[in-house]
């Protein structure tokens, strides 16, 4: 007969020797135990083996339930789980770099603000001081300019009724006072610049020519001169008298590094996917410290004291920057210095001049 369970949930089956002996033998007929022990099921002995029996499969089927039926799928919930949190963690460090990736940037952009900053301030504070200066120069060089022109003409006068001795000294005093008025020229061409007067300009005509010019003068003499600026450079709009000064100015400052036997060399190349031309002046010469290299461009600085005014480089400055370009000084101590002066071929906003090609 099969165990019947009684129907009502509110009765709870009492575990005895009889149901467990019941329990047992059905347990035993499922699994097919010997007819002959469940026929003797009344005794105790076979009863108690029948048990035992019962107890051993039970227990082969729980730990064959457990092994291939909860344990796979307890292993793959703790899979799944496992993958959800190397899901979570991986996300939170992805979350993490782009968050460690922005405040870089931020900080990045902070420090670039910064340096900007102190460039503007700089350049403003440099701007303050040449306007500065530019309103001295202006009312110094008027006030000595005249007084300095009535100097010169008596001097002149006063040579020519004088005698040997005499003409000596009064040389030495015209050649300072044509290097006051040299002074006051530059101080006048740095303050207050004339405006550009745009033409075609040939460069490697103009190259040519200037170093025709110099060749000749006793401090290029000793120097061998090199001209490298290509034929088929196309032409320029420029003013050809500032041009030219620019190109002398560089020329003079090279000359005056270079010790004899030395080379200065003139380079020039359009610049590629752009509409400029680089001018380039290489020396041999003794080259600039680091510590002087930011400070030449400064009005009046001079490492060649009671040779130069210290305003030749700041002109050429000015001039460069009223043509729209740029120049920079790239120098190795005791190996030469090389000035790269970059210009415009064509003037922003300028109508293009329709002039003949003019050469200084």
């Amino acid at each position: 007969m099969p165990l019947v369970v009684p129907p009502f949930r509110h009765l709870r089956p009492r575990l005895t020797a009889d149901t467990l002996a019941a329990f047992i033998l059905v347990s035993a007929g499922q699994f097919g135990l010997p007819a002959t022990l469940r026929a003797d099921s009344g005794n105790s002995v076979v009863a108690g083996r029948g048990l035992w029996m019962a107890v051993a499969i039970t227990f082969v089927i729980a730990c064959a339930l457990i092994l291939f039926v909860i344990l796979p799928l307890r292993i793959k919930a703790a899979k799944r789980e496992a993958a959800r949190s190397k899901d979570l963690a991986e996300h939170l460090e992805y979350e993490r770099n782009l968050a460690q990736q922005e405040l870089l940037r931020r900080l990045e952009e902070e420090r670039e603000l910064v340096k900007e900053k102190m460039q503007f301030e700089s350049q403003l504070t440099e701007f303050e001081k040449y306007a500065s200066l530019a309103q001295l120069a202006l009312g110094a060089a008027h006030e000595i300019n005249n007084p300095l022109l009535g100097i010169l003409s008596h001097l002149e006068l006063e040579w020519k009724d004088a005698n040997e001795e005499q003409r000596s000294e009064i040389e030495q005093c015209i050649e300072g006072a044509r290097r006051i008025s040299s002074a006051v020229r530059g101080l006048l061409d740095y303050a207050r610049p004339g405006p550009l007067k745009l033409s075609q300009v040939n460069l490697p005509r103009l190259v040519g020519d200037t170093l025709k010019f110099v060749e000749h003068q006793p401090l290029f003499r000793p120097i061998h001169l090199q001209n490298c600026v290509p034929h088929d450079l196309p032409s320029i709009s420029a003013d050809a008298n500032q041009l030219s000064q620019i190109l002398m100015n560089l020329l003079l400052n090279a000359a005056q590094a270079t010790p004899p036997g030395g080379a200065i060399t003139v380079l020039a190349e359009k610049v590629r996917f752009a509409e400029l031309i680089e001018l380039r002046v290489c020396d041999t010469g003794c080259g600039v410290l680091p510590d002087i290299l930011p400070h030449i461009f400064e009005p009046f600085f001079t490492t060649k004291r009671g040779k130069g005014t210290g305003l030749g480089l700041s002109i050429t400055q000015n001039y460069v920057r009223s043509h729209g370009g740029d120049i920079h000084v790239e120098s190795i101590p005791g190996s030469g210095t090389t000035v790269r002066v970059t210009l415009p071929v064509q003037q922003a906003h300028q109508p293009e001049p329709v002039s003949e090609e003019v050469i200084a």
